[in-house]
């Protein structure tokens, strides 16, 4: 039987996770798994990520505005790179899946 991949919703699931971790106490250990599966240039875009949202919490105490404006931005990169590398749709479903855990 054969699954049929729905690459809008994971990249959206995978958005919204990955802004979650970045936000957690356990974002190293979650970047790690990001730069051995994705490759650097995702890793350095979800390094940005988290130091945009520590800046967001010191700036305004916690506005959730930066991590679902970050979230969109995800959901767009995530998106473009399945759409180009259709190979790594399940790297990002585990990573999502881990991410969610955390």
């Amino acid at each position: 039987m054969q699954s049929v991949i729905h690459q809008p919703k994971v990249a959206w699931e995978g958005a919204r996770a990955f802004v979650r971790a970045a936000g957690s106490p356990h974002s190293e250990q979650f970047a790690a798994h990001v730069l051995n599966r994705l490759g650097s240039e995702v890793y350095g875009q979800y390094a940005d990520t988290r130091q945009r949202l520590l800046t967001a919490l010191v700036e305004t105490g916690g506005d959730r505005h930066a991590s679902d404006v970050e979230s969109g931005k995800w959901r767009v990169r995530l998106e473009d790179l399945l759409r180009s590398r259709p190979d790594l749709t399940a790297a990002v479903v585990e990573l999502t899946s881990e991410a969610q855990e955390l």
